[in-house]
């Protein structure tokens, strides 16, 4: 695949929040301009579909030239193929199905592709994050290990999940693929994991201990304070929600990776958060199944914590061996370690997201 940073097509993005809505314009991979932003008015049907035409409007008036594509990411449930949003239930304006690509399609004559926020920002990091990133730092340690696999993890008010196989973005026969907030729960199997791995999980965890309503509980960054000791509050209840955040997390994760078998990144609102989860992330990963004398391990490949130094030598340098073929006088190279890693986004949440939508209208368009 030619690298997008040569290509010289426009494609614009969008950035659909509850609250905002942020316009960008990329080229060869990168801001050309923008972003630019409206108010999401989610609540209106009418007029959060006049605020998207609007804004795309108004950013194509301050391009050098006409953009190819309209590529952006929607949350939440949709078909994406045919660029129908529906069943949003904390956006009001697409509880009903509105047909949101063709109406974009019909208004500015151009294709337009749409795709779950989660699977654009694992695009974005198979493409030009994580994924090159790791194999990178294998070849620079002489190891001829390279990963084609990339599933990612999303963690803020939901917990989003994407898969990219050898390049390809995996959406799945239903565009339902990699639905990571649907995975159950480990720690309590009544629900998804979603309600453990998200803001609200956090919050509730934190507020449960400190004996008061969820609703009064601060938000993550607070509690990340409180837990650090940078901030007055119940360490205590802080570090035992960002354990349990991680340990919901990674078990999810150990659940996708037992199918997909690749890389693991990590991206959204909490990642800044990683030192205080990600180590019991990798740990609920590594935990065996203790029904089993001797246990079995959860995860056939061994989880590294890419974050943190020691981990990360110990997944780059491998320990494999010459095999011999008896007869043949062959050797083959032998490693008894199957390895996965799990890492924090190397681009930025929503820079991925965008990198990813750009690719993405690329691939669909032919030019790569």
């Amino acid at each position: 695949m030619t690298s997008i940073y040569e290509d010289s097509s426009i494609v614009l993005t969008l950035d659909a929040g509850r609250t905002g809505l942020k316009f960008s314009a990329i080229r060869g991979g990168r801001l050309l301009a923008g972003p630019t932003s409206r108010p999401t008015e989610a609540d209106d049907p009418a007029r959060c579909l006049a605020n998207i035409l609007a804004g795309l409007a108004d950013l194509k008036k301050l391009l050098p030239e006409a953009p190819a594509a309209i590529s952006f990411a929607f949350p939440g449930p949709a078909d994406y193929p045919a660029g129908i949003i529906a069943g949003l239930e904390n956006f009001e304006a697409f509880r009903e199905p509105v047909p949101l690509g063709p109406i974009l399609e019909e208004r500015f004559g151009i294709p337009v592709f749409i795709n779950n926020d989660g699977d654009l920002f694992v695009y974005g990091e198979a493409i030009a994050g994580f994924l090159p990133y790791v194999n990178s730092l294998l070849e620079q340690a002489g190891n001829p290990k390279r990963y084609r696999n990339l599933f990612g993890l999303t963690l803020g008010t939901g917990l989003g999940g994407g898969f990219v196989h050898d390049g390809e973005l995996f959406i799945g026969d239903n565009s339902a693929g990699a639905e990571a907030w649907l995975l159950r729960n480990k720690l309590d199997s009544s629900v998804d994991a979603e309600e453990g791995a998200s803001i609200r999980g956090i919050r509730r965890c934190y507020a449960g201990a400190c004996g008061i309503p969820d609703g009064q509980a601060p938000d993550p960054r607070e509690i990340a304070a409180i837990a650090e000791g940078r901030k007055d509050g119940n360490r205590a209840a802080a570090l035992e929600a960002f354990r349990r955040m991680g340990e919901v997390a990674g078990d999810a994760l150990a659940q996708a990776l037992t199918l997909l078998d690749g890389l693991a990144v990590i991206g959204g609102g909490i990642a800044g958060a990683h030192p205080l989860f990600l180590p019991h992330l990798v740990r609920a990963m590594n935990a065996p199944y203790e029904g089993y004398d001797p246990p079995i391990r959860r995860l056939a490949p061994l989880a590294f914590d890419f974050e943190d130094p020691a981990g990360r030598e110990c997944f780059l340098h491998t320990e494999a061996r010459a095999l011999e073929v008896p007869g043949s006088g062959r050797a083959l190279r032998y490693d008894p370690v199957r390895r996965t890693a799990v890492g924090i986004t190397r681009l930025g949440t929503s820079e991925a997201v965008a990198v990813g939508a750009y690719a993405f209208a690329l691939r669909r368009l032919g030019a790569h």
